[in-house]
């Protein structure tokens, strides 16, 4: 079931919810979300926009107080996850999947999330349902202590829908070899073309999301636990799981592909030779009926009523000589 569409006002802003720093947080509203201040003692704010190319964004680019860099870093639509730390934060772009109806699986959404002591900004350029699943999480109160829990959560999110793609698409591996030669080539080549195409594309915007995620582990501020380190370094470990498998499904999908074309090839080659030893036996006896249908004096057996029997039984004769040759020599 599709989402409704989410509100937001004038600058993009999708929602906000401040959070206490004791496992405790509250949805803002968006008419007065973005004048709130931080809260004090440990706690901080996220406010989540979609980033809109043709609306001014005033808060973003002249009142957050954010680098003229990271906010062209924000508004990047389709780039590869990374991680670059600032004196002020640090600026974290991951991909996700859109788990969403009649959307492909190759199409990853970026979302970029800036963290620093007070607040964590996050941007995104299309609907994305990890965002969506995490603030329903937070509406049932499993809320992030700091800034370094709130984005081990997003991350695993992020992945766990990768997961379910990547399974997928085993699967579908599994059932091409499975029916590799019971189904024709016309109906595999077109199956194992898109299987391959997926997994390429997706292992080349998965695979940079491990280095991002474990570069934003060695940040050293306060709001960055031990515990929030492991946990993005296994988000980063099951991406590199992923990309293994990924390139598992690129492979297979090749050797798939060269067992349907080795099998076309033994067919064709065994239809070359039958062609070629039917051409071989009916060859001599188109010449001897080509030169007794010649119109002209002296064919032999000419006024023989006899004669057109016994040359049709020398041809037979002639033709199971040469099937018999063939057997012998082991040509067919």
């Amino acid at each position: 079931m599709e989402r409704p569409a989410p509100k937001m006002d004038a600058e993009g802003l999708l929602s906000a919810w401040q959070f206490d720093g004791r496992g405790g947080a509250t949805r803002l509203p968006l008419d007065r979300a973005l004048v709130e201040p931080a809260p004090e003692g440990g706690g901080f704010i996220w406010l989540h926009f979609r980033y809109l190319p043709r609306a001014p964004q005033t808060w973003l680019r002249q009142e957050s107080s954010l680098d003229p860099s990271v906010v062209d870093s924000l508004a990047e639509d389709d780039c590869r996850p990374r991680c670059a730390m600032f004196a002020e934060g640090s600026l974290l772009s991951l991909r996700g999947i859109n788990l969403q109806r009649n959307a492909l699986p190759e199409e990853l959404i970026t979302v970029h999330l800036w963290v620093d002591a007070r607040r964590v900004l996050s941007v995104q350029h299309d609907f994305l349902s990890a965002i969506a699943d995490f603030e329903d999480a937070l509406a049932r109160g499993r809320c992030p202590r700091s800034q370094g829990e709130f984005v081990a959560d997003l991350s695993t999110r992020l992945v766990e829908r990768v997961d379910a793609v990547v399974d997928k698409l085993i699967d579908e591996a599994d059932e091409l070899e499975d029916a590799v030669l019971s189904v024709v080539a016309s109906e595999m080549l077109p199956k194992i073309a898109i299987l391959r195409r997926v997994a390429i594309k997706l292992r080349r915007h998965i695979a940079p999301q491990r280095e991002a995620l474990n570069h934003f582990a060695l940040e050293d501020d306060p709001w960055m636990g031990p515990k929030d380190r492991n946990r993005l370094r296994d988000a980063a470990d099951r991406v590199t799981r992923f990309a293994e498998e990924l390139d598992s499904v690129r492979e297979r999908a090749g050797i798939i592909r060269e067992q349907m074309v080795d099998t076309r090839a033994e067919q064709m080659n065994k239809s070359m030779l039958v062609l070629a030893v039917v051409t071989v036996v009916f060859a001599p006896m188109t010449l001897i009926s080509g030169m007794f249908g010649m119109n002209v004096g002296g064919i032999p057996g000419n006024s023989d009523p006899e004669a057109f029997w016994a040359l049709a039984i020398a041809m037979l004769v002639l033709g199971f000589i040469l099937l018999w040759l063939f057997r012998k020599l082991k040509w067919i």
